[in-house]
């Protein structure tokens, strides 16, 4: 794990992580992590991490000890409100912390949406077995590899669900809607939200103004999704490249390689990996 600083300061440094493959917690030179993928902070600056390979989440604390926050380590599917040592996890890609201190986690393989309360148990908010396509609640809802994870004020989240090609929002009581997206692999910007394509949809970030950007990673594309339905491309052509653009209006012309990861900082400047 490497943590960049801000400008004017010591540029990167090693967070965490020897640099070779493993499972190992501890002080943040010796731990070891297996692909680790998304990331978030919570409110006590605690830096949570999807230990992707190692099915597991772990937890880097500021002073630098690096713990297993859940999973038991073996790939696979057990939860039933289980303390975070036993649940099992197959390859978790996305994470997030919601306002209220739970922390949600996009379990890619398991097609489902889990939740890790902050006592440390550990339970599905939505998804049944097997991947697939479907609204509804708990028992009813299906997800095709959901990627990106966010939360926004109300503790609402936002799913990218990569392989059905849609952008999915669950309440906070588990309830599974369609943000945006036919389900149609493909590129169409709409003022209907239902009408819009994406491919591939991997990254989702939330901004204080209830705007939803998206990755649209087999796009080459930064899509947003307005509060009332609209899908814009914010920024990139579709051509694969390296194009910067200083011009406000032509972030159109800017060029993307399969963008994967974005947030959105205190300015309100979206930041795509």
């Amino acid at each position: 794990m490497v943590k960049i600083y801000p400008e004017g300061e010591t540029n990167v440094s090693t967070l965490a992580g020897s640099g070779s493959k493993g499972d190992q917690d501890g002080e943040s030179t010796t731990a070891q992590f297996n692909k680790p993928n998304g990331v978030a902070v919570d409110a006590e600056g605690n830096v949570i991490v999807c230990d992707s390979s190692n099915h597991r989440i772990r937890k880097i604390a500021p002073d630098g000890q690096v713990s297993t926050l859940a999973g038991c380590g073996s790939r696979g599917y057990q939860d039933d409100h289980l303390d975070g040592y036993m649940a099992q996890f197959c390859k978790p890609h996305g994470i997030c912390v919601a306002p209220s201190g739970d922390v949600y986690v996009s379990d890619t393989y398991n097609h489902r949406i889990r939740k890790i309360t902050p006592d440390g148990k550990v339970f599905t908010l939505t998804g049944s077995k097997g991947r697939g396509y479907q609204d509804g609640g708990k028992l009813l809802a299906q997800f095709n590899y959901p990627m990106g994870i966010c939360a926004d004020a109300a503790g609402n989240l936002y799913v990218a669900d990569t392989y059905n090609h849609r952008i999915r929002k669950i309440t906070p009581r588990g309830w599974v809607s369609t943000l945006a997206g036919t389900g149609t692999e493909g590129f169409r910007d709409s003022d209907k939200a239902e009408c819009a394509r994406f491919n591939t949809p991997y990254g989702v970030a939330v901004d204080a103004d209830g705007n939803v950007h998206v990755a649209d990673s087999a796009n080459h594309r930064i899509r947003t999704i307005t509060p009332w339905g609209r899908v814009f491309t914010l920024a990139g052509d579709g051509e694969i490249g390296h194009n910067d653009v200083e011009e406000e209006k032509a972030a159109k012309w800017a060029r993307f390689d399969n963008p994967l990861g974005l947030t959105v900082d205190a300015g309100g400047n979206v930041i795509v990996a």
